[in-house]
């Protein structure tokens, strides 16, 4: 064997170490910022594609800090995009239904469009009949967010923030929001909100993403698509869809999903009072395990026939489930695709609706020198329910 002298020894090491920190970039997640249209009066709005070695990609737009697309392998490697939404910015715009979009400053509804924090009654935007909701008429979901950083390596992010003043639909204190999206190399998607504010006020922020895990404005709905929740109880709600405080077990009842069952499973089933209202399932989970530090699971939703699993962990105590009821028909996504009832489920942590009205719900209160922080992700384990 011929020896190899000093320098050439060297450059074999130094080649070695190019070779390995190619195969690290290659296997890295990248993150790409792009023009995506303009809005009705000329704001530019801008799209960041996190992609993933995983074969994972997602889509994030300025304009409401919004999921615009979730492309997701199956079980034979092929890609669907499986969020609900539009094709571009204007449609967002135009034809609001809050596909993808970051909610806020309160996601879900609150009864009578007003709450009252330190003995003061604030009145809110109403924006659904006579109650507020997802944070009233102008919420964040139509806000155009400021990209704060956008990075690649073994995560791919971007970071976006939005500043809401005092009185913004009638919220208290100026709160500075800020949501991430962090894709890694697994493919797991990770979102972060977080928040501070200068006076007390009420906050409570999730993604609002419509999924179908056999793909976006497919011939498959979701109903025949299996859901695991892991909660004992849900809060019923009365005609207005605001919870009446109880905390009503599942057991027996259309709302059990602590194993697997297909979403259709008495979801059309009106002898039960609650499904009649909703029009189907557009309830509130208290899931077992409660508020926690670190994220646990909150719903597992399985498509048997292309073998997409996904899993939504999170670090809130409940999860608004919508199984798109006031979907008509009448609402044109993607691809020019006529959205459905069934064409796609919601999954949303959250703090409980109603909350600031409802003392058994928990607090939602946020104050001057606290952060709230909501860590979410959507993950995609391979194989099995």
């Amino acid at each position: 064997m011929q020896k190899r002298g000093p320098a050439r020894a060297a450059a074999t090491i130094a080649a070695t170490v190019l070779c390995g920190s190619q195969s690290i970039g290659a296997l890295a997640a990248e993150a790409a910022r792009a023009d995506f249209g303009r809005l009705a009066d000329g704001t530019a709005i801008e799209i960041v594609t996190l992609t993933s070695p995983a074969g994972v990609r997602a889509r994030v737009m300025t304009y409401g800090a919004t999921l615009q697309s979730l492309d997701v392998p199956d079980a034979r490697g092929r890609t669907a995009d499986i969020v609900l939404g539009y094709d571009t910015a204007a449609e967002y715009q135009a034809k609001p239904n809050y596909f993808g979009a970051t909610i806020g400053r309160f996601a879900n509804r609150i009864g009578g469009a007003a709450f009252t924090l330190d003995g003061k009654r604030h009145a809110l935007s109403a924006n659904d009949q006579r109650n507020s909701l997802h944070g009233g008429a102008a919420g964040f979901d139509k806000r155009v967010w400021r990209i704060v950083a956008v990075e690649s390596g073994k995560t791919a992010s971007v970071r976006l923030a939005l500043r809401s003043p005092d009185g913004d639909q009638g919220y208290p204190g100026n709160l500075d929001a800020e949501v991430t999206y962090s894709l890694d190399d697994t493919g797991s998607l990770e979102i972060l909100h977080r928040a501070t504010t200068d006076a007390p006020t009420v906050v409570n922020l999730t993604n609002h993403s419509l999924f179908n895990m056999a793909g976006e404005g497919g011939a498959t709905d979701v109903l025949a698509q299996t859901m695991t929740i892991p909660a004992g109880r849900y809060t019923p709600v009365d005609a207005g869809l605001i919870p009446t405080g109880e905390l009503r077990p599942v057991d027996g009842t259309p709302f059990d999903f602590r194993k697997p069952r297909r979403i259709a499973d008495g979801i059309r089933d009106g002898r039960d009072a609650q499904i009649v209202i909703g029009r189907g399932i557009d309830h509130n989970y208290v899931l077992d395990a409660g508020t926690t530090a670190s994220m646990k699971l909150a719903a597992r939703l399985t498509d048997d026939a292309s073998g997409r699993r996904m899993e939504v962990w999170s670090t809130e105590p409940g999860l608004q489930v919508y199984t798109g009821n006031f979907l008509s028909g009448t609402v044109t996504g993607k691809g020019s695709h006529l959205y459905r009832m069934g064409d796609g489920i919601a999954l949303e942590p959250q703090r409980f609706p109603n909350a600031p009205n409802e003392t058994r719900f928990g607090s939602a209160r946020l104050d001057p020198g606290a952060t709230y922080e909501h860590r979410m992700a959507l993950r995609f384990p391979r194989g099995g329910r």
